[in-house]
């Protein structure tokens, strides 16, 4: 059978990683405590000022230098005051070989959920968020193998599909959005993935599920580097001068 084992160590670094990032979030919470009490007395405004819309670089740069991966993805956001609702929508085909078969799958998915920014007197608007999705995926997969011995029938041959499979799961997500110029923005998202189900009528169990990943764990991991061009939507509020 094909094996697809996951590589431990570097989803270990990640875990760190993460770690060290949540833990900084209280460090910019207790930085601007000092003005929790000025903005509870200022009546805040939760119109919208922009659209943000974008593209994953990684994505496109894996069409390139993976022969395993074809794929693309488009993100968006929209600003509540601190609140950002987010969305992504994408397309993901993998292909596997090795010696007993091959694999392959492709299908669309989209996640949706909000960030929180915690960068609130920022006046370009640049943001350290800390959010949550939830994603959803329809895709259909196909596995080939062959040359699997048979104490009684000898050689075998077999095909085995699944079609229109339906896959949903949950995200914890943290990052940064930065302005680098004008209208163009650029920042990552960093992803810890869990929950995943599926609805498979077939006779295999989803491999790999797109948006989501190897399904060989209960969790994983996903990192986004992303580029973004936002629409103006009114006249940024300019925060209010932090009191001495």
């Amino acid at each position: 059978m094909l094996n697809f084992q996951p590589l431990q160590t570097l989803q270990l670094k990640s875990i760190n990683i993460l770690l060290l990032v949540f833990c900084s979030t209280f460090v910019f919470a207790q930085n601007d405590s000092s003005s929790t009490k000025i903005d509870s007395l200022e009546k805040k405004s939760y119109k919208p000022t922009g659209i943000r819309i974008g593209t994953d670089a990684l994505s496109i740069a894996r069409n390139f230098y993976s022969k395993t991966f074809n794929g693309w993805e488009v993100n968006a956001d929209v600003d509540f005051n601190r609140f950002f609702l987010a969305v992504d929508y994408g397309h993901w085909a993998r292909t596997y070989g090795g010696d007993n078969g091959d694999y392959d799958n492709s299908g669309n998915y989209f996640r949706a959920g909000v960030d929180v920014n915690f960068l609130t007197k920022d006046p370009e608007q640049n943001m350290f968020f800390i959010g949550g999705r939830y994603g959803q995926s329809t895709f259909s997969e196909h596995m080939r193998i062959v040359g699997v011995e048979d104490e009684i029938w000898g050689s075998l041959d077999k095909e085995l599909y699944n079609t229109n499979v339906r896959g949903h799961w949950f995200e914890l997500t943290t990052g940064l959005r930065v302005k680098m110029w004008k209208y163009i923005w650029m920042g990552y998202t960093a992803r810890f993935k869990f929950g995943l189900s599926t609805n498979e009528t077939g006779e295999m169990v989803p491999s790999d599920v797109p948006g989501y990943g190897r399904t060989d764990k209960e969790s994983t991991w996903g990192f986004n580097y992303q580029i973004f061009f936002r629409i103006p939507v009114r006249k940024t509020p300019v925060p209010p001068a932090t009191k001495k």
